[in-house]
């Protein structure tokens, strides 16, 4: 991309679709602006797998984040690996989590799930405001389910975004599918509160009609007539919006799936 004459500006203007920005100003003012059309936002800095040394540096820019969030409706969103899953570090930012938000912990891949979920759950038994990401493709995900049930942890239940070992993850299609489906009717019935997060309008009509008390959630620039249509018929609906530097990574995400990859 730096490589060509222009080639990061070309890049930029296809991923402005998808990002906020490469400030928290450019990420408050999205949130603000999601918020007047009646849309709720949960913005995260870009980055994840960072090295210890910087896990101070990030929940420091986390905690100024949170100091920003003039909008009730907007939480906020963290990758661990981001903080090299530095417990002390997301106790920081946890405890600038402004009251009455979440902080929207994101699932990563199968390898670094036992991680993920051990913070969490500390944290939330220690009364901070943490929602955990559970992953449907992936085969254990029936058992954390019900694992963090019984914690009474909220749930943003995805399919899944990484590619993983047939062992631990089921076929994307019907599979995944099924025990999307599967899952969010499972954590409902125990009564936890769900964001059902994904972009498949004929999974999320399904489920709305037998779970209509779920939250919606969908990716900034992807699909946005979905979210006001959501809205408009009385789901609460929130928005993922990432910003920071390191966008390029997340824009061949975006542009990977728009082609089908």
């Amino acid at each position: 991309m730096r490589a060509f004459p222009g080639g990061t500006e070309r890049a930029w203007r296809s991923a402005r679709r998808y990002v906020a920005g490469e400030g928290i100003d450019d990420a408050i003012a999205t949130a603000d602006r999601l918020a007047v059309a009646g849309v709720a936002a949960s913005i995260d800095l870009f980055g994840e797998r960072g090295p210890l040394a910087e896990a101070p540096m990030v929940a420091a820019a986390y905690e100024g984040l949170c100091a920003r969030l003039a909008d009730p409706t907007t939480w906020v969103s963290l990758d661990l690996s981001h903080i090299a899953f530095d417990a002390a570090a997301l106790d920081r930012i946890l405890e600038a989590v402004p009251a009455g938000r979440r902080l929207q912990i994101g699932a990563e891949q199968a390898a670094t799930t036992d991680r993920v979920q051990a913070l969490g759950v500390a944290a939330a038994r220690r009364g901070l405001p943490v929602e955990l990401t559970l992953q449907a493709n992936l085969r254990r995900s029936v058992a954390d389910a019900d694992r963090l049930a019984a914690e009474g942890i909220s749930i943003r239940l995805v399919k899944g975004a990484y590619v993983e070992r047939t062992a631990d993850a089921h076929p994307w299609g019907a599979a995944t599918d099924n025990a999307y489906s599967a899952l969010a009717h499972r954590l409902a019935a125990d009564g936890i509160d769900i964001a059902l997060a994904t972009h498949d309008a004929r999974l999320r009509a399904e489920l709305l009609r037998d779970l209509p008390a779920a939250r919606c959630e969908l990716l900034f620039g992807v699909l946005p007539h979905d979210a006001t249509a959501l809205a408009a018929a009385g789901h609460p609906v929130r928005i993922y919006v990432p910003f920071g530097p390191d966008w390029f990574r997340y824009l061949m995400r975006r542009r990977a799936e728009s082609q089908g990859a």
